[in-house]
C-alpha cells in the first residue's frame, strides 16, 4: 500500500521479474514518482539500458522501476517507449497528477468510476464494487451489447457507471480535470512494400524476436499448445531457445480433441508435454465456478477449458506462453472465408435465398464441433448483410431484432431497443477506413473480438491461479507488420493465414500447417443435453427468469425445449443465456 496526501494505491503481486525487490507500488528515483502495475515489460532491459546511458541508476531488477524512470525520462510520452502488456497507474506528487494506462491491444483490463468524489480504479470489477460509494446496478446498454457480442465492450462494463479503459487509452486527472486520449493507433495508410518472400521472412523474424523476449522470466515458464497452428508456432519458436514445458487439454469427444496434434508438435520441437483429458462428468460442479473466475459474463464456451488449462499448467509454471491473436491477425477465423463466399450468396435472389436458408433449418441437428448443419446456419445468418454487419450476425447470440422477442418491454426499453449493442462493429469499421477489405475486416476482430473476449478469457482464467500468460503475436511490430501488408499476403483462396503457414514452413510438421481451423471450444450443445441439462433448467427455467424480470421465460423455455428435443441447435444462444444468469446471481444483481 502507499498512501499519500489524496491518494492511496495498493497491489496484491504475481512475482515474476525481481522476485525480492520487484515490490510495488514502485518508487522512481523520485521519491515523488509511484507507480502499480499489472503485467509485464518485455522491453525493460533494452530501456533500463537506455536510461542509465544517460546518467539513471537503479535500485533493482524489477521491469516496473523501469516504468517509474521512464515517466522521468520521457514525461507523458515514455508509453510510446513500452512493449507488453500492462495496466498501470502512475502517480506523481509534484504535479498532483495520476495517470492510468493501458496496453497496446488490451491484454490486461484496467475498469474506473467516479462516485463519492473519487476517482476509483482497479483491473478487476470486483475490486470496483467492493467500495461503498459504488452502486451495483445492471448496465442495460451493456446487457444488450453482450447478448449481441458475447462479451462487453470497452468502454463500458456490465455495471452502471463503471467503464472500462480501451486498449492503447489512457486517463490524466491532473488540476481537478480528468481527459482520455489514444497514446497508439494503426495507420491504415502506410502499406509495407515487401513482397512476399521478404514478407514472410520478416513474420518469421519478428516472431522470433517477439518469442525470445517473453522467455525472460525468473520463474517457472511453459507454453501453451493446442496442436493448432498458432500456439505450435509459439511453442516452435521458443523450444528453439532450450527445452520447455508444453500443456494441453484434450476432450473425449473427438470432433474437439486436438491432443493428437499437440502430441506429434510436441515430438516434434522436443518439449516435456504435459496433457490432461475434459470427460464433460466435471461439469455441473465446474461451469458455476466460472462466475467466480470472470468478472462479468462471458459467452465465451472456451473459459472452462481455459481455466482448467490454467490450473493443470500452474502446478509446473508461473509464466506461459499463447498462441493468442494469430487468427485476427493472419485471417485464420471461418468469418474471413465467410465474407469471400458472402460475396457471391448477395447476388442470389430473395425468394431463392430464403428458400436455401428455409431448407438449412431442415437440416438434421448436430452436436459435433463444426458440424456441417452448424456451419451453414451460422454462414446463412449473415450471408446477405454487408459488412460489418454480417460479421456481426455470425458471431452473435441475439442480434437486436431478437433481442426484442427475448427480452421483456421493461427490459427492452431500458436497453434503448438495442441501439447501441453494434456500435464497437461500426466504431472499428469506421476506424479501418483506409485499408482494403480483408484488412478492415481482421480489424473488426483485433479491435473487438480480441481485447473483449479472447484476451478478457484468457487474463481472468489465468490470474485466477496466479498464472502470467503472454501473447507473442500481439508484439508490436508483428502486429503493425499484419496490418501493412496486403490482402493477398494473407488468403489463398479460401484458405487464410497464407503468410503464417508459409513463414512456419520450416518448424512444424506438415499436417499442422495444413490444418484448417478448430477453435478451442468444448461440446457445449451435447453436455446441454446431458451433465449441464439440470444445471441449464434450473438457471434458465420458467420461474428463476421471471424473478429477474429482464427475460421473456416463454422465449427462452421455447429454445431449451427445441435444443432439448433436437430440433434445433441453440447452443450459442443458451450458453450465452446461461452464462449471464450464473454472474448475476454470484454478483448479487437483483
Amino acid at each position: 500500500m502507499f498512501v499519500g496526501d489524496g491518494i492511496v494505491l495498493g497491489h496484491r503481486r504475481l512475482s515474476v521479474i525481481d522476485l525480492e525487490g520487484g515490490r510495488q507500488p514502485m518508487a522512481g528515483s523520485l521519491p515523488s514518482i509511484r507507480v502499480i502495475a499489472n503485467g509485464e515489460i518485455y522491453n525493460y532491459r533494452e530501456l533500463r539500458a537506455e536510461l542509465e546511458d544517460v546518467g539513471h541508476r537503479f535500485r533493482t531488477r524489477s521491469d516496473i522501476e523501469v516504468v517509474a524512470q521512464a515517466y522521468e525520462r520521457w514525461g507523458l510520452t515514455f508509453l510510446d517507449h513500452l512493449e507488453g502488456m500492462f495496466a498501470l497507474a502512475l502517480w506523481d506528487a509534484r504535479s498532483r497528477r495520476l495517470l492510468l494506462a493501458r496496453d497496446r491491444m488490451g491484454q490486461k483490463p484496467l475498469y474506473y468510476t467516479v462516485a463519492g468524489g473519487l476517482l476509483i480504479f482497479a483491473s478487476e470489477l470486483t475490486a470496483v464494487i467492493r467500495h461503498p460509494a459504488v452502486s451495483t446496478r445492471l448496465d442495460m446498454r451493456s446487457l444488450s451489447a453482450y447478448l449481441a457480442l458475447e462479451y462487453v465492450p470497452a468502454p463500458w462494463s456490465m455495471i452502471s457507471d463503471v467503464a472500462k479503459l480501451e486498449p492503447a487509452s489512457y486517463l490524466l486527472l491532473e488540476g481537478g480535470e480528468s481527459r482520455i486520449g489514444k497514446y497508439w493507433s494503426l495507420d491504415f495508410e502506410s502499406r509495407s512494400t515487401l513482397r512476399y518472400p521478404e514478407a514472410v521472412q520478416e513474420l518469421r523474424e519478428k516472431l522470433d524476436a517477439s518469442v525470445r523476449l517473453r522467455l525472460v522470466s525468473d520463474v517457472p515458464l511453459g507454453v501453451f499448445l493446442s496442436g493448432g497452428l498458432d500456439s505450435s508456432s509459439v511453442a516452435a519458436l521458443a523450444a528453439a531457445s532450450g527445452t520447455i514445458d508444453t500443456f494441453s487439454v484434450g476432450f473425449r469427444d473427438s470432433s474437439f480433441d486436438e491432443s493428437r496434434f499437440a502430441r506429434e508438435v510436441a515430438q516434434r520441437i522436443g518439449s516435456r508435454h504435459h496433457e490432461m483429458v475434459l470427460e464433460g462428468d466435471e461439469m455441473p460442479e465446474l461451469v458455476p465456478e466460472m462466475a467466480d473466475v470472470l468478472d462479468e459474463p462471458l459467452g465465451d464456451a472456451s473459459i472452462v477449458p481455459t481455466t482448467l488449462l490454467s490450473r493443470f499448467a500452474r502446478e509446473s509454471v508461473t509464466v506461459a506462453l499463447g498462441g493468442d491473436g494469430g487468427d485476427e491477425l493472419f485471417a485464420g477465423y471461418p468469418m474471413h472465408q465467410g465474407h469471400r463466399a458472402a460475396r457471391l450468396v448477395r447476388r442470389v435472389p430473395p425468394a431463392v435465398f430464403g428458400a436455401i436458408a428455409a431448407g438449412a433449418h431442415r437440416l438434421p441437428v448436430s452436436h459435433r464441433n463444426f458440424s456441417l448443419g452448424f456451419k451453414i446456419t451460422t454462414f446463412l445468418r449473415g450471408a446477405s448483410l454487408s459488412p460489418p454487419y454480417n460479421h456481426a450476425a455470425w458471431m452473435s447470440s441475439f442480434l437486436p431484432e431478437e433481442q426484442s422477442r427475448l427480452l421483456t418491454v421493461e427490459a427492452w426499453e431500458a436497453a434503448e431497443q438495442g441501439r447501441y449493442a453494434l456500435d464497437q462493429f461500426e466504431a472499428a469499421w469506421r476506424a479501418s477506413e483506409g485499408a482494403q477489405e480483408g484488412g478492415r475486416i481482421r480489424y473488426l476482430d483485433a479491435a473487438g473480438y480480441l481485447p473483449g473476449d479472447v484476451l478478457t478469457k484468457v487474463d481472468r482464467a489465468s490470474m485466477s491461479v496466479g498464472l502470467e500468460v503472454r501473447a507473442p503475436f500481439l508484439d508490436r511490430g508483428v502486429v503493425e507488420l499484419a496490418f501493412s501488408l496486403p490482402d493477398e499476403y494473407h488468403m489463398r483462396g479460401l484458405t487464410g493465414k497464407r503468410l503464417l503457414r508459409d513463414a512456419m514452413a520450416d518448424a512444424l510438421p506438415t499436417r499442422v500447417l495444413r490444418r484448417p481451423k478448430k477453435g478451442f471450444g468444448i461440446p457445449v450443445g451435447r453436455w446441454l443435453n446431458g451433465p449441464l441439462k439440470e444445471l441449464a433448467w434450473d438457471l434458465l427455467g420458467d420461474e428463476a427468469l421471471r424473478r429477474a424480470g429482464l427475460f421473456r421465460h416463454q422465449e427462452v423455455h421455447r429454445r431449451l425445449k427445441e435444443h432439448h428435443d433436437g430440433i434445433r441447435d441453440h447452443r450459442k444462444p443458451l450458453w450465452t443465456l446461461l452464462m449471464f444468469e450464473l454472474w448475476r446471481r454470484a454478483a448479487g444483481i437483483s
